[in-house]
């Protein structure tokens, strides 16, 4: 036992001295898999602090016992709960105060960073004198609060821009973005890197030594924190953040620029600001439906437990998304081969992948090997070897099920056999399936690198080890999968198609584009319905449309009623319903007096809700919790509103069905009320 801790036992804290006079603490929280700072945490923290404080040591290195990382912040259901019982101002001053005692300490700290260092583990590593990082992949380090609707409360947005200056210290708390090891090294979040086997020796050296940050260094945190600095910089700062996000969508960031700017005084001073905006923050809808969506990410996530089976994957189709597909499991470490009917398909997305392989692994010398995993194979060889086979080739069902006639009997026992139809019924694909136990749906969506969602597809004649192994791979692949019905359009494209259709109609009708972007935006919609459409390619819009109109009772404009013209699909052809310079739309200018339409949003938005609740009483999901995670992670549905069963509820039931009644008295039966609405009054 360490002199000073006889009789003292931590739950979640391990305290061991090492010859050189250095104390080592281990952070393990008991009974977690992973280290995530709970309120108990921080009071044990505080116990342990005010003992090395009496009788301080040589210095004090804080360590991870998880595998997986060091902290990977506060526990956000912990933070749900205060928030439920009007404590979260307490539980803010607790966090403060631990670590303000943790930054007094009369002796040398040091954090030993490896894995993630997320929110309160980045605050806890920035109340130690020094810090140092693992040079291992997995190491990231980063604040990102502002993703949960506040920002930083445990005095770290009083810290790191002290330490590294107002500009980076902003932008990565604005942004909440995450740092490397070599990034955080550079930018004066950690002192040193080093290889995972040496950080335990290193950070007591670090310890014992010290560490003089350079002049420079010093110099810029000191001025660029300055009282005229502030009121120079903050400005700018906000109009940054008004480019991306809305200060009435999102208003965290505002917050955290203004009270920075704004306050001043010693340590308890800033801390109390920082306390006060972050307290106020977290009572507002945004942030709840934020910390909502984390959990239905959380819930996702933990969909793909368990082992996949799956080594080697085989792509047919080499268009831009089967390519993709097969890029993106090449870069996750599955072994893939790629077909096509034509070779130069193949080549072309294979000169794509090393874009990929470019742009997402960072060492060059790491490169060769990643894109060796992705093969080309015309003839087709890889499917008779592959525990998985993707489907990705035209939208035809009749072009599919021949497919599967000539690739199933080639396969081996227990390969999983899926399609990544977009639209088509499972019940339409599988008829000739020899083994439908072993057939899904494994649907992505473009861009593959960025968008995160993938809906299993399910069909009455699947087995559930099918699901479970799929979900799985997709946790791999570090996608978030959501198990879905095999009924037309599945759960993304069947409610984003009416938000789509209507946006087409209402260009039909002569409303600029621009109009019907801005108006979407203006909601809270990442992209536009007009530029979504020439983003997904016209003539995928139009073989969409071609499923999904009949069943939805819903007329499709001339715009999306047919096949576009050739050279003019939208962006992957730099023409559609606007011209694309440079992969982006050149969106003519509305007129200085234009006004859209009053109901322009609502006509957008609301047939979206309306099928989001049809597809609920259909079943198409298991709840409403699932419905709103793939709306959200699918078409980037506005995140702070929660999601469109949310939304529904927060702005009322009555209150959504008389705008909806509305807009079926003006432009016609296409709005009106589809089932399941009652069922939401419960």
């Amino acid at each position: 036992m360490v002199p000073g801790f006889d009789g003292l036992r931590f739950r979640h804290w391990q305290v061991e001295a090492r010859a050189d006079g250095v104390v080592v603490v281990t952070i393990d929280r008991e009974g977690q898999a992973v280290n995530a700072l709970s309120q108990a945490m921080l009071v044990e923290l505080g116990e342990l602090l005010e003992r090395l404080a009496i009788d301080p040591p040589r210095g004090v290195v804080f360590r991870s016992g998880k595998s997986s990382g060091f902290i990977a912040g506060a526990d956000v259901k912990e933070f749900q709960d205060f928030d439920a019982r009007g404590t979260v101002n307490d539980a803010l001053f607790r966090g403060q105060q631990v670590l303000q005692k943790l930054a007094s300490l009369p002796c040398p700290t040091v954090a030993a960073i490896h894995g993630y260092c997320m929110g309160g583990g980045t605050e806890l590593a920035l109340a130690c004198r020094y810090r140092i990082a693992s040079s291992d992949e997995s190491t990231r380090i980063g604040l990102p609060e502002v993703k949960l609707g506040i920002y930083p409360g445990w005095g770290g947005s009083v810290r790191l821009p002290r330490l590294v200056g107002a500009p980076a210290a902003m932008d990565v708390m604005l942004s909440g973005r995450t740092l490397s090891s070599q990034a955080a090294l550079a930018m004066g979040v950690v002192d040193r890197v080093v290889e995972p086997t040496a950080l335990l020796d290193a950070a007591a050296v670090l310890a014992l030594k010290g560490h003089v940050r350079a002049l420079k260094q010093r110099a810029l945190a000191w001025a660029s924190n300055t009282w005229p600095a502030r009121q120079l910089l903050a400005p700018m700062l906000v109009k940054q953040v008004a480019r991306k996000a809305p200060k009435a969508h999102y208003p965290a960031p505002y917050a955290l620029i203004e009270t920075w700017r704004r306050a001043g005084g010693g340590i308890q001073s800033l801390l109390a600001a920082e306390r006060k905006a972050v307290a106020k923050l977290a009572g507002t809808p945004t942030a709840r439906n934020l910390i909502r969506v984390f959990f239905l990410q959380e819930r996702l996530k933990g969909q793909g437990a368990g082992d996949s089976g799956i080594a080697r994957v085989h792509v047919v189709g080499a268009g831009v998304m089967g390519g993709d597909i097969a890029a993106w499991a090449a870069y996750k470490g599955f072994e893939v081969t790629l077909a096509d009917r034509e070779q130069r398909f193949i080549d072309g997305a294979l000169q794509r992948a090393q874009g990929l392989f470019a742009k997402k692994v960072k060492n060059e010398a790491k490169r060769p090997e990643v894109a060796a995993r992705l093969r080309g194979d015309l003839a087709g060889d890889g499917a008779a070897d592959a525990d998985l086979v993707i489907e990705a080739i035209i939208e035809q069902a009749e072009a599919k099920r021949e497919l599967y006639a000539a690739v199933e009997p080639r396969m081996k026992p227990g390969a999983l056999l899926t399609t990544n139809t977009s639209s088509i019924p499972l019940t339409d694909l599988r008829g000739h399936i020899q083994r439908p136990a072993q057939f899904a749906g494994l649907h992505y969506f473009n861009p593959v690198a960025l968008m995160p969602l993938v809906e299993i597809i399910h069909h009455d004649a699947m087995a559930a080890d099918t699901g479970q192994r799929l979900a799985a791979f997709c946790k791999t692949l570090g996608k978030l999968p959501v198990p879905v019905a095999g009924t037309p359009g599945f759960l993304v494209n069947r409610v984003l198609f009416p938000y789509m259709l209507e946006a087409a109609t209402a260009f039909a009708e002569g409303i600029p584009g621009a109009a019907i972007d801005k108006a979407a935006k203006k909601f809270g919609m990442p992209m536009g319905p007009i530029e979504l459409i020439d983003t997904v390619g016209l003539d995928v819009a139009a073989g969409v449309a071609r499923e999904l109109a009949p069943f939805l009772g819903l007329e499709v404009p001339a715009a999306l009623s047919a096949p576009p013209e050739a050279g003019k699909r939208g962006k992957k052809d730099g023409q559609g319903l606007y011209k694309w310079v440079d992969g982006k739309p050149v969106k003519p200018e509305l007129p200085k007096d234009y006004v859209a339409p009053a109901d322009l949003e609502d006509r957008l938005v609301l047939p979206l809700l309306n099928e989001a609740v049809a597809a609920l009483h259909d079943g198409v999901v298991a709840d409403a919790d699932l419905l709103d995670a793939g709306v959200i992670f699918g078409t980037g549905f506005a995140p702070f509103r929660g999601g469109p069963i949310q939304y529904i509820r927060e702005t009322g039931v009555d209150a959504v069905l008389a705008r909806l009644q509305d807009l079926r008295a003006r432009h016609g039966e296409r709005f009106a009320p589809r089932p399941g609405w009652d069922a939401l009054r419960t």
